[in-house]
Formats: C-alpha cells, structure tokens, sequence
C-alpha cells in the first residue's frame, strides 16, 4: 500500500458537500478549514509503529447511497443479530446514508437528544459546536483529525439534559455493506450534570474485504457527577485501513468507563484516551483484540490525572495468531497537582502461533509525589498448566486452548451490556481465533 500525499477532495468539492446536506454557514467554513490545515499537518506517530506505506487518506469515493430501513423487520441477519426487537431506542447507519432512528417516548419526554450528527449540525447547532473539536479532539493535533473534521460523513450525537438518568442502553450500528464507502465517522457522547447513559456502538461489514477507508473520532464528555458507559465492538473487513480515536474528558466526581472490543482484520491504529479532569474523577479502560493472517495493529490508551482523588485503570487483553502483530502501549500520566491519584494498569498478550507478534509497552509518568501508581505487563504462550489441568478432564487440546482464550478476553465481553452484542463479540472471538 502506498500513501497519497495529495488530498482527495477539494475545498469546493467540500463546499459543495456542506449544502448538499443543508449545513450552516459555521460548519460549511469550519470543514473548510479543516481541509486547509490537513494539507501541511503532520501524520499521527503512533510509538513503535511505522505507518508511512499505510493508506490513511486515499479513498475512491467520499459518500455512497444506500436504502435506507423501514423497520427493523428489514434489516440484514447480521444487524438483527445483535439488534432487538426489546431495543428501544437504536439507531442504524449504512455505509454513510442514516437508515434507521428510533427513539424512545421516555427519551423524548426528558429531553434526550439522539440523531446522526449531520441532523445535529443542523438542528441542535450551539450544542455541536460547544462540544465538537474543542475539548476532546483537537482539529490540529495531526492531520487525520483535521481530515476527519473536513470530511466527516457520519457519526451520531447524544446529548442527555441535567439530572437525566437513563437505565435502557442507546444502541447504534455502523453497517458496512459497500466495498467502496470509507466511514469518517464522528460521535460525541454528552451526559450532563448528575445525569447518566449507557451507549453501545458496533462497526460491522458485512462484505469480505473493502476498498474504503476508515477515519473515526468519539468524544465523550461526562460531566460533574455523571457517568458514560461506552461499549464498542469494532469488526470491520479487510483491506480497510483503520484509524479510531475514542476520547473521554471526565469531570468532578464522574466517570467514563470504556469496555472495547477491538475486532478489525485490516491494519488498525487506535487511540482511547482519558482526561481525568475534575476532583474524584473516575475512568476504568478494559479493551480486547485478536489480531490474525498479516494483520498490523497499534493501540494506545492513556489516562492523564489532572484532578485530585482521581482513579485510572486500564486493561488490556490481545492474542494473535499467524502473522500478526500488534502494539500495545499503556500509560498512566499524573500531572503535578493531582494529590491522591491512583492509577492501575494491565496489558497482557497470548500468541498462538511461532510468528505472531505482540509487544505490551506500560508506561507510568508521574508529576506528584503524593500518589499510588502500578503497573504489570507480559507476553507470551498459552499457560501449559492450564491446558495440562483442563485436558486432565477430557477436554482436547484444541478446545482446551478455545476455553482459555475465551476466559482471558472476558473481562471486556462480560460487561458489554447488550446480550446481543455480547454473544456476537463471542462469536467473533471464536471465529478469529479457530
């Protein structure tokens, strides 16, 4: 794969894009912006990965068509899988045509906001702007922010009013049926004061490989005493070079906690960092992967303190097979000031095969000294005593091995909290890993 240095889009195609969907002045210039500072902005350097012959920013085609869903009843087997029937409020994205929304009366009725974002743009316009690349993601940090900024062609937007707890899960799906649409996806996760949500997102192809590209921006902001739980599961196909950044910003005594299930088969980079803002801030990361054939992956996370009595821990499972191999890198940081943090974190990689590669980098950095801070890191074979104890009751070796992977990864898969996306990412495991 070789990379195209210059842009695919020009500003006036962008422009054009912009009324197309009817989006205000603000956004039309902002886009534009975006476009320019992409063109002289720095690529991402993610530690210990080189991705100067990775495709990032040549696609063919910007947006594609597709049939939106009259209900549910219509949607592929693979969506109705893991979308229900009980699912009260769930939004279905194709490629890039918003194809399905339905919310909930009590939703409606507290004053929850829950669309694609484009709508948002559109008809909640001081709130998208509020949040929209200001806090979380910055347009400048490299260029495939600023692209995403430029281009962005989905996504969803969650706003949920002060005081507002909501105990049903927000669902969203991210169907990919076209081998030709690339997703710059953008979604941002509001919960305002004293209020909570649940949100479930999945990235799904339902084609064997793609041509597109992939360029996905999440910012999440929980506010004072609020919590976000955010579940994703990510299995896109082959071919599709991923970039993902999922950021949290976490004010006083609230919390975010992320529960990823990382299942790509193309090249994958992924960031998920937490801004532990306020005093009692609170941010838990557990994330899972399985790399497998040629396949090259680097994921970072990163819980930054920056509030006093503020908690951060991350756990990290991957297993690779064949060739694959993938970048782990962990870091706790505490800033001077912030007294009394904590901050945990684990990465932990199985390789199946004499090729397969997996390399878990924990960094702590610390700029207080009034602080507990931990780490633990390995890499390596599938425990022979555990294959020893389960094979001493009959069980094969092949399913000895299945029943091991299965327990390491289910940190994450057992606190996703929609069944269907549970058994789905099971499923997903399983068959990544036969």
């Amino acid at each position: 794969m070789t990379v195209e240095t210059k842009l695919a889009l020009t500003e006036q195609d962008v422009r054009s894009y912009s009324i197309a969907k009817q989006e205000p002045s603000w956004f039309a210039e902002y886009r534009v912006q975006a476009l320019q500072a992409a063109e002289h902005l720095p690529m991402p350097t993610p530690d210990k990965t080189k991705i100067d012959n990775w495709n990032l920013t040549n696609f063919p085609v910007h947006t594609v068509e597709s049939k939106p869903f009259a209900s549910l009843a219509e949607l592929p087997e693979e969506v109705k899988s893991i979308v229900t029937d009980e699912q009260k409020s769930v939004y279905i994205q194709r490629n890039n045509t918003p194809a399905f929304l339905q919310v909930s009366a009590e939703l409606t009725s507290q004053g929850v906001i829950f669309t694609d974002i484009l709508t948002a743009v559109r008809e909640h316009g001081e709130l998208v702007k509020k949040y929209f690349m200001t806090n979380g993601v910055k347009t400048d940090e490299h260029k495939l922010a600023s692209l995403n900024a430029a281009l962005v062609n989905g996504g969803v937007f969650v706003y949920v009013p002060k005081n507002v707890e909501i105990l049903e899960p927000i669902q969203v799906v991210f169907l990919h049926d076209d081998a030709q649409a690339s997703l710059f996806n953008h979604t941002i996760v509001v919960a305002d004061t004293n209020s909570s949500v649940t949100y479930v997102e999945n990235y799904l192809s339902t084609v064997p490989e793609g041509s597109g590209i992939v360029n996905i921006i999440s910012e999440v902001f929980a506010e004072d005493n609020s919590r976000i739980t955010y579940g994703a599961v990510d299995v896109l196909a082959t071919g599709m070079t991923t970039y993902v950044n999922r950021r949290g910003v976490v004010n006083r005594n609230a919390r975010i906690d992320w529960a990823l299930g990382l299942m790509n088969d193309g090249y994958t980079i992924s960031e998920n960092v937490t801004h532990l803002v306020g005093d009692g801030s609170y941010g838990d990361t557990k994330m899972v992967t399985v790399g497998r054939g040629k396949q090259k992956q680097n994921f970072t996370t990163k819980i930054i303190h920056w509030g006093k009595n503020s908690e951060g821990h991350i756990l990290k499972h991957g297993v690779m097979k064949d060739e694959a191999s993938s970048i782990f890198n962990g870091i706790g940081k505490i800033e001077h000031g912030a007294t009394k943090s904590n901050a945990v974190q684990e990465s932990r990689v199985l390789m199946l095969n004499e090729k397969a590669r997996g390399d878990a980098n924990p960094i702590l950095l610390i700029d207080e000294d009034d602080v507990t801070a931990g780490h633990a890191a390995s890499v390596g074979r599938v425990d022979p005593l555990q294959l020893y104890y389960l094979m001493s009751r009959g069980i094969s070796k092949r399913n000895a091995e299945r029943l091991v992977i299965h327990g390491f990864l289910a940190p994450v898969v057992n606190v996703l909290p929609i069944e269907g996306v549970k058994k789905q990412l099971t499923e997903v495991i399983e068959r990544k890993v036969r």
